[in-house]
C-alpha cells in the first residue's frame, strides 16, 4: 500500500463524513486505505459512519477501529498505526477536506525528497486565510515568550518576533520548518520505524508538535509544503460543552513538551518562569471562558 490515511472521529458525522468523501470522490492516482478510528463517540456517529461506507468498508478501502472511551488523539491514532504497513501514513483531521490533487502532489513531494521524514500542506481556514498553526516554529522559551507577550503578533514581519508562526515568510513557498500541525502529517513509514508512535501523554495538543521534534532529533526533515491544500473546519468538531478541558488540555501541552525537551536545559529561574507564564495565562483564560458564560 502507497497510503493508508488515519482520521480520528469523535461525534462529529458529518464533518467525517465529509474528509472522508473529499478523498475517495477524487480518483488517487496510487494505492491506499482510510482507517476510521472512533474515539468513544455517544451520539451514533460511528453507526452512521458505517452504514455510509459500508460498501468502502465491505471492498476494504476503509476500516474501522472503535474505541469504548476517549483517551486523546495520540492513542486513537497509535491504535491504527500498530495496523498500518504502508509506506507512507498521513494523519487527517475529520474536519478538514481534502482539495484536487494535494494527496498525489503531496506523495510525488515525499517520493523525490528521500531526506524528508514528514510533509505537512498548506491549510486554509473557510474564509481562505492560513490557519498560522499550519508551520510553526519549536515553542522554546524566546519563541513562547514573544508570542505570550503579544509581540510576534505586534510585529509579525519580524524574524526574530514572528518565529511561532513564520509569519515572516511567504505562504506560498515551500520550506523546510520545525513543525507542522496534526491535522495534515504526511509521515514517512521509516521515520515513524525510528522514531516510534505519537506520546499518548498528550490528549489532543501538542503531540504533533513533540512527534515533529523527535523525527528532526533523527536527522529528518520536515517540510511546509504549499503546493498542496486542504480546508480546515476549525474548531467545528470541539463542542462548547469543552471549553474548560480543551484549555486545560491546550496549557498542559506547554507544560508537558517543555518538561520533556527543554526543562533540562535552562536554569530553575527560567523553568520558574515558564510554569508561571503556562499556567497563569491557563488560569485568566479559564476564568474569563467562565465569566463570558
Amino acid at each position: 500500500m502507497d497510503l493508508s490515511i488515519i482520521i480520528v472521529n469523535y461525534e462529529t458525522y458529518d464533518l467525517t463524513k465529509q474528509t472522508i468523501e473529499s478523498v475517495i470522490n477524487h480518483d488517487q492516482p496510487f494505492e491506499y486505505d482510510i482507517y476510521l478510528v472512533d474515539n468513544g463517540s455517544k451520539d451514533g456517529s460511528i453507526d452512521k459512519l458505517k452504514k455510509r461506507f459500508l460498501k468502502e468498508s465491505e471492498d476494504g478501502l476503509i476500516k474501522f477501529i472503535i474505541n469504548i472511551e476517549n483517551r486523546g488523539f495520540a492513542f486513537a491514532n497509535n491504535l491504527a498505526l500498530q495496523e498500518i504497513k504502508s509506506k507512507y501514513i498521513l494523519l487527517l483531521n475529520s474536519d478538514t477536506v481534502v482539495v484536487n490533487n494535494c494527496l498525489e502532489d503531496s506523495l510525488n513531494y515525499m517520493n523525490y525528497h528521500k531526506d524528508v521524514g514528514a510533509l505537512g500542506c498548506k491549510v486554509v481556514l473557510p474564509d481562505s486565510t492560513l490557519d498560522k498553526a499550519c508551520r510553526r516554529s519549536f515553542p522554546d522559551f524566546n519563541v513562547s515568550f514573544y508570542r505570550m507577550t503579544g509581540l510576534s503578533r505586534l510585529f509579525p514581519k519580524s524574524e526574530r518576533f514572528g518565529r511561532y508562526n513564520l509569519t515572516y515568510l511567504n505562504e506560498d513557498e515551500t520550506y523546510e520548518v520545525d513543525c507542522i500541525v496534526g491535522a495534515f502529517m504526511l509521515v514517512r513509514s521509516q521515520t515513524i520505524q525510528e522514531v516510534g508512535f505519537l506520546d499518548e501523554s498528550f490528549f489532543m495538543y501538542g503531540e504533533d508538535i513533540d512527534w515533529c521534534y523527535r523525527i528532526k532529533a533523527a536527522n529528518w526533515k520536515i517540510i511546509y509544503y504549499s503546493d498542496a491544500k486542504i480546508i480546515h473546519y476549525k474548531g467545528a468538531s470541539n463542542s462548547k460543552k469543552q471549553n474548560k478541558r480543551l484549555t486545560y488540555e491546550f496549557y498542559r501541552a506547554m507544560y508537558l513538551f517543555y518538561n520533556k525537551h527543554y526543562k533540562d536545559g535552562y536554569p530553575w529561574i527560567t523553568t520558574a518562569a515558564t510554569y508561571l507564564g503556562i499556567w497563569g495565562i491557563c488560569s485568566l483564560k479559564m476564568f474569563k471562558n467562565y465569566i463570558t458564560r
